[in-house]
């Protein structure tokens, strides 16, 4: 039933008492008339026809390469989408950025051209310029995985980068890049710059609810972003009809209170509009604007096959949409106005054919069945790591303390949970691009656990208080640290990080490796461990464990107010993704720091012996650091206490480690975390391929169990390790290896 059907067969008598609700926000039907064509320039007109011809034999090319086998991966053609594309970036300037899906080649290509064109280019009267030529060689070598492309062939067709055109990323995950998108907006706001940002995605991200939590922080904070949908009505082989009631989409934005315009994305000169008066809007009224652009992709999901060789369209409604062919129709347009004569049209059209089939000269060699990309133009397979993460040579020259070289009249006793907000505030001097954002930190005077105390009044435009909305939020900090800024973005309980999971893991943790490297991504992470507080399952996990399995986040997790200084410090000057855990049982702890300066690092990757000893080594972090000392001292047994401080297995300190172990000979390795979502037992593999031979027994792991926490106190208690797990851990390791020299002995 249609929603039309849906309001007349209603029984009036039963709405008699109700009135409709009024919505100011506007959302309208976008027409183009001969007028609008006639409008711009016949030098732009010829390059806008020129780039849908390039699009469009770039994708037909490589197609054919894919069914040679000469492509690794997927091809999703934009075959049929040139039209939007191509209009929508003539609109743009090189400082607008912009971002997209999957399907980003006609985007990504138009976007880039426009980038590489020179001053008052006009097709019909010049060259093709070498310039466009290297984008269509770097972006071929791109989705080709060759290193002579934009990311050294690691990002392929479906993670296309270019930031100089203002291309930010493309994205492989449905609905991941919207908030991405809000995030350089906001960057740009925040820098006072009018550029603003442009996302694109299909009509399947309109159901995902990123793409709902990107347009809503848009609307919230005002920034200049437009969101554009390809409405080309499958979600690879699922009908529009089938994903959603309101199949109108650009009504998205009625519930957000965001403008809308829905245009006809066949027409070239309607997608120009569209965005023209796009921009418009935002400069008068501010905020974001949807487009929803009404096309059709000619092929299939992905290859070079039609939906109706899957059985999901039907021949006569792919004709249909053939017909309305921007490809055709466009040049078809300017020879009827007189624009453009026939014989300018198949000068344009063999041109752009030239210049692709002269780029892909360049990047394979042979003939008939012996054709192969050339060998020279494959990636060092010794780079395969390169990107993970920096080298941290932007804290090279920042000042490292420890605790116990600070002079006693120098330093001052602090509580653990005041020094959070007080270092925080003292980096927000430091940095001018740095912000804080999450939720309620705007309030409670310093948020749900005080980390921003005195920050708003100070920084209010810099201390952003957000929606529920984890993952929208930190896709947004995402966005922002890809435009020029240092987001800390703050999770109110560990658990929230999984519903933030595809932002944290799939995005920031692989970004720059997958778009090649040597670009910062400087996002921090804080997030309170609240185990042993009767907050239960949900509110109660260390998240440590979780993001060890993504080798582009860094971890850090202080013990003493001294470190705590140091480590956040190191975390929102490094050039990586940072996780900065603290623990709420700590918050009390007293310790020491400096008077007055705090202008110091930790360094990642060095571990800090909180307790010297011969009989056995403990590795531990947190709350257990204290916990561990006390019980080694309390029984009497001789072991040495290394508190970790960076978690991560790519930085912890294997040397301070090797020294200790070569002494003791014993290793115990100690968390108060249940054992599911534990780091141990990574560090215990590469402890035992690292030390094996200096060790005389095996190595130990206490954890808590593989429950998670619950309310009840009693069953929290024995959920996590306890001083008295770790006294017998402690014990067996000793007396096994005591045991075991003996045995040698003899």
């Amino acid at each position: 039933m249609t929603q039309a059907a849906r309001k007349t067969n209603a029984d009036p008598d039963r709405l008699r008492n109700l009135k409709p609700l009024p919505i100011e926000t506007p959302c309208w039907t976008l027409s183009t008339t001969d007028d609008d064509l006639r409008a711009v320039p016949v030098a732009e007109l010829a390059a806008m026809l020129e780039q849908v011809f390039l699009i469009r034999h770039f994708e037909e090319r490589l197609l054919d390469l894919s069914k040679e086998g000469l492509l690794h991966g997927p091809a999703h053609a934009s075959i049929g989408q040139e039209g939007a594309a191509v209009g929508i970036m003539s609109a743009l300037a090189s400082e607008d950025k912009i971002n997209g899906t999957h399907r980003m080649h006609h985007q990504f290509l138009a976007k880039t051209l426009n980038h590489a064109r020179v001053e008052g280019y006009n097709p019909l009267e010049q060259e093709f310029s070498q310039q466009s030529q290297e984008v269509l060689f770097s972006t071929y070598s791109e989705i080709l995985g060759l290193s002579t492309g934009y990311c050294g062939g690691r990002g392929g067709s479906m993670h296309l980068r270019e930031p100089q055109a203002g291309v930010l990323g493309s994205n492989a995950i449905v609905g991941g890049n919207p908030p991405h998108a809000v995030g350089y907006s906001l960057a740009d706001k925040m820098r006072g710059s009018d550029s603003i940002s442009v996302a694109f995605f299909g009509d399947g991200a309109t159901q995902m609810g990123t793409t709902y939590e990107a347009m809503n922080l848009a609307a919230l904070y005002d920034t200049s972003t437009v969101f554009v949908i390809e409405n080309n009505l499958y979600a690879v082989s699922t009908h529009l009809s089938e994903q959603t009631r309101e199949t109108r989409l650009s009504a998205r934005g009625l519930a957000l209170g965001i403008p809308a315009i829905t245009f006809d994305g066949m027409d070239v000169i309607a997608a120009r509009r569209a965005m023209e008066i796009a921009r418009d809007l935002m400069t008068q009224d501010k905020g974001p604007v949807i487009l929803e652009a009404r096309t059709y992709r000619h092929f299939h999901q992905s290859g070079p096959m039609r939906g109706s060789a899957f059985g999901y369209r039907d021949k006569d409604e792919e004709q249909a949409w053939l017909e309305r062919d921007p490809a055709k129709n466009f040049p078809a347009q300017l020879e009827r106005l007189g624009l453009l004569d026939e014989q300018a049209v198949e000068q344009l059209r063999d041109r752009a054919q030239n210049a692709v089939d002269s780029t892909l000269d360049r990047l394979i060699e042979g003939s008939a069945a012996d054709r192969r990309l050339i060998p020279s133009l494959w990636p060092d397979p010794t780079t395969v790591e390169f990107g993970i993460r920096g080298d941290l040579s932007e804290l090279a020259d920042r000042r490292a303390l420890e605790e116990q070289d600070i002079a006693e009249d120098e330093s001052r006793e602090a509580r653990f949970q005041d020094i959070i907000s007080e270092s925080m505030l003292l980096n927000m001097d430091r940095y001018e691009n740095l912000f804080i954002m999450g939720e309620d930190v705007h309030r409670l005077r310093g948020g749900t656990a005080g980390a921003t105390r005195g920050i708003g009044e100070k920084y209010p435009d810099r201390l952003l208080g957000t929606p529920i909305c984890e993952n929208g939020f930190t896709g947004v900090a995402l966005g922002a640290a890809l435009n020029g800024m240092r987001p800390v973005v703050e999770i109110m309980y560990p658990d929230f990080a999984l519903v933030a999971a595809d932002q944290l893991f799939n995005q920031i943790a692989k970004v720059r490796h997958m778009f090649g490297g040597g670009f910062p991504v400087p996002v921090v992470v804080r997030s309170r461990v609240t185990q042993g507080t009767g907050y239960g399952s949900q509110h109660s996990m260390d998240a440590a464990g979780l993001f060890t399995q993504y080798p582009g986040w860094r971890i850090v997790a202080a013990s003493t107010p001294h470190d705590y200084i140091g480590l956040l410090n190191a975390a929102v000057a490094c050039d990586d993704p940072v996780l900065v855990l603290e623990y709420h049982e700590l918050f009390p702890k007293k310790g020491r720091v400096p008077t007055t300066d705090w202008d110091y690092i930790v360094p990642f990757g060095k571990a800090r012996i909180a307790r010297a000893g011969r009989d056995a080594t403990i590795l531990t972090y947190g709350p257990m650091v204290d916990i561990c000392t006390d019980v080694a001292d309390n029984a009497g047994l001789d072991a040495e206490v290394i508190d970790l401080r960076t978690l991560d297995p790519l930085g912890l300190d294997w040397t301070t480690i090797q020294a200790s172990v070569e002494k003791t000979n014993a290793l115990l390795v100690v968390e108060q975390t249940t054992r599911g979502t534990s780091i141990g037992s990574r560090i215990v593999n590469d402890a035992q391929r690292r030390l094996f031979n200096l060790l005389d027994y095996e190595i130990m792991h206490v954890t808590g169990t593989e429950s998670s926490a619950v309310v009840s106190k009693v069953l929290e208690e024995v959920a996590f390790a306890r001083p008295q797990d770790v006294e017998a851990a402690l014990r067996k390791v000793i007396e096994d290896r005591n045991l075991h020299r003996s045995e040698g002995a003899q």
